[in-house]
């Protein structure tokens, strides 16, 4: 069975719209490399297609649209001497399908149903229309396993009010609907038992080659469902944000970690969030920081190209292999951090981190933007 099913949906017009689905429900959809070989090229072929009018991209099964990377895959080459250029190329190819749906000319309609973290929020982030439903779970949860808040997040995170980019990339909490909407990562709220009733309206529609046009008929049917779909859970990110923005009132990181770390979590959610921090790798707290510093004023594809020199070193370092061990390789939950906290990590081994290991022409992602 392929990574990922396509097929297109015949409209009553001589439109089609594209369906792109990954189809690995056993494992959450995780984004592997196999997916990304298959959607690159089939993305580009429905770009240039003009019956093509739309892309939908929707995950197997009703628990995930896609729960992140496949980093078991990228661990068993992390601890494989015979794979050293794997982590390289898995990146390399996940940015720039990433980077090719932030600039997806035709809509792009992505169902965010169910678990949507680490490489399934980079699919969603670039779509131009993103539909969240009841059930979404949404997170970037990289400090859990040594990595940082990558697949673009150096752009969106810095994108988000009320410094919740930093907040949520240091606890990995997940969000839900209402939450997404508020934080810039959705644009629509749809009940998920609407979902064939939306398809009914798609097929209904008067798609034509012009493409704005055509993103304004899609806008017009997703209000339409939001409408019919009622109000979103509520939003946790609300709930506390005046808790939060005591909190990054603060100038300093170790004050802000403080003042998370103290927080009253009679809250669940927030309860939930800051043990996320507490139990998070100390050297990612210190990527985070910086790399949402660093970006604060990049262009996306130059966002990209920094992630690609940290994954890179976060594949060599071994606090990212650690983290998965810890966590999905031997499940133990106790990874054995390289710092026992964040002001531990010497400043020389971040500034290392940010030095990019190739120049600008040998960059595997050197031609990002020039296509």
């Amino acid at each position: 069975m392929s990574a990922v099913l396509f097929r297109e949906l015949d409209t009553i017009t001589d439109q089609k719209i594209g369906i792109a689905t990954l189809n690995c429900e056993k494992a959450l959809n995780a984004l592997n490399k196999e997916m990304v070989a298959l959607l690159t090229p089939q993305l580009l072929a429905w770009q240039e297609d003009k019956s093509i009018s739309m892309v939908i991209l929707e995950g197997a099964g009703d628990k995930a649209f896609c729960a992140g990377g496949d980093v078991v895959s990228l661990y068993n080459a992390m601890s494989s001497q015979q794979n050293a250029h794997y982590v390289e190329e898995f990146f390399t190819a996940e940015y720039q399908l990433d980077y090719l749906i932030h600039r997806f000319e035709k809509p792009i309609l992505l169902w965010g149903h169910g678990i949507i973290m680490g490489g399934g929020l980079g699919l969603m982030a670039g779509a131009s229309h993103r539909v969240v439903t009841d059930t979404s779970r949404i997170a970037m949860p990289e400090i859990t396993i040594g990595l940082y808040p990558d697949v673009g997040g150096s752009y969106f995170l810095n994108k988000m009010p009320d410094h919740l980019g930093l907040f949520l990339g240091l606890t990995g909490a997940s969000i839900n609907a209402e939450d997404a909407k508020y934080v810039n990562l959705a644009d629509y709220y749809v009940k998920a038992d609407l979902k064939q009733t939306l398809l009914d309206e798609l097929i209904v529609t008067k798609w034509g080659q012009t493409i704005p046009l055509n993103h304004q008929k899609l806008d017009a049917v997703l209000l339409k469902i939001q409408k019919q779909s009622g109000k979103p859970p509520a939003s946790n990110i609300k709930a506390n944000l005046p808790t939060l923005k005591t909190v990054f009132e603060l100038t300093q990181l170790e004050e802000q970690l403080e003042a998370l770390r103290n927080l009253d979590t009679q809250n669940a959610w927030l309860a939930k969030a800051i043990k996320g921090l507490k139990h998070g790798s100390p050297l990612s707290i210190r990527l985070i920081e910086q790399q949402l510093l660093r970006a604060k004023n990049m262009s996306l594809v130059d966002c990209f190209k920094m992630e690609l020199g940290l994954s890179v070193k976060c594949g060599q370092f071994g606090e990212f292999q650690e983290g998965v061990r810890a966590l999905l390789i031997d499940k133990d939950g106790q990874p054995n951090w390289r710092y026992p906290d964040s002001s531990a990590v010497p400043l020389q081994v971040i500034e290392d981190f940010f030095q990019s290991p190739w120049t600008p022409d040998t960059h595997p992602l050197a031609l990002l933007g020039k296509e």
